[in-house]
């Protein structure tokens, strides 16, 4: 397989089965929430409260796709619109109690899931990798930035 292809393959393969595993692994923790929501989720846990916009921006999706996930998050009761006191056009969204409760045993069950996937791989080809992904990005992106780091 030519080098390029190869790299598609192994992109596209990762990202679906990073996906599908962890997944499974919430499930299995009795966690109800799918890869995408962890992330909007993770980002909170940090932030406690951004617009739809900042999450979107963060995590890489478009607002529509974020608008999905948070309607999905509310109706677990995860999170909460909120109109923001400074601007009455942006939405905010908080963690509720039951949303901070997650917190906890969701991010155990996300480390352990990474490290069981990282296993057997030593640090220096994990940073080569991240350099590697890094730069992929700074392509994609057209920035100089990620490119030479």
């Amino acid at each position: 397989m030519m080098l390029i292809k190869e790299i598609a393959f192994y992109v596209n393969i990762l990202n679906s089965r990073i996906k599908k595993c962890f997944f499974d692994r919430l499930q299995e923790n009795g966690i109800n929430i799918t890869p995408e929501q962890y992330l909007v989720m993770d980002i909170l846990w940090e932030n406690q409260s951004l617009s739809q916009q900042n999450i979107a921006d963060v995590i890489q999706k478009d607002k529509n796709s974020v608008t999905k996930i948070i309607d999905s998050l509310e109706k677990k009761n995860f999170v909460s619109r909120v109109v923001d006191k400074k601007d009455r056009r942006i939405n905010r969204i908080e963690l509720t109690k039951e949303g901070e409760a997650l917190e906890k045993n969701t991010t155990e069950v996300a480390i352990k899931f990474m490290n069981d996937t990282i296993a057997g791989i030593d640090n220096q080809d994990l940073n080569t990798f991240v350099d590697v992904m890094r730069k992929l990005k700074g392509n994609l992106e057209g920035n100089e930035d990620d490119k030479e780091n």
